[in-house]
């Protein structure tokens, strides 16, 4: 399983193997044009080393992002249909429906250290961490005369 998903998790936007040529003119590499066939398909392009960035950083995701791509049983197009004879050649019994969105009666967090279920009064973004009270000290010193 770990084999057959290393295989498109781990894709950069274009391989070595591609690049041609780095010169003033720009990047040159091949490419496939997918409307073609035959010999005709491998296409070579050259692009000012700018715009050749610009295209390549269109494929790099945020951080904290990760691309899986779901092929074979999983592609999008036939997914139902797949796992629908997976099943049945494994003799597995259906899931429940998932067109009925089972909602959980108490949606809030369980407390780790009681696990009751605690009351979110505020969230922070993970880039703004929240601030203690200012030190009473330094608020004594400046408000003294």
């Amino acid at each position: 399983m770990l084999a057959y998903l290393s295989r498109y998790t781990h894709r950069v936007a274009i391989s070595n193997s591609r690049l041609i040529a780095f010169d003033e003119h720009g990047v040159t590499f091949r490419y496939k044009d997918y409307p073609r066939d035959g010999t005709d398909r491998q296409q070579v392009m050259t692009l000012a080393a700018d715009e050749f960035i610009r295209r390549f950083l269109l494929h790099v995701l945020p951080r904290g992002f990760h691309r899986i791509r779901h092929y074979g049983l999983l592609a999008g197009s036939a997914r139902k249909a797949s796992l629908a004879l997976a099943r049945k050649l494994l003799s597995a019994t259906m899931p429940p429906d998932a067109g009925a969105p089972c909602e959980p009666d108490d949606y809030r967090p369980p407390c780790p250290c009681c696990g009751g279920r605690m009351i979110i009064i505020e969230t922070f973004a993970h880039w703004r961490q929240p601030r203690g009270p200012p030190d009473a000290t330094a608020t004594n010193r400046e408000t003294a005369p």
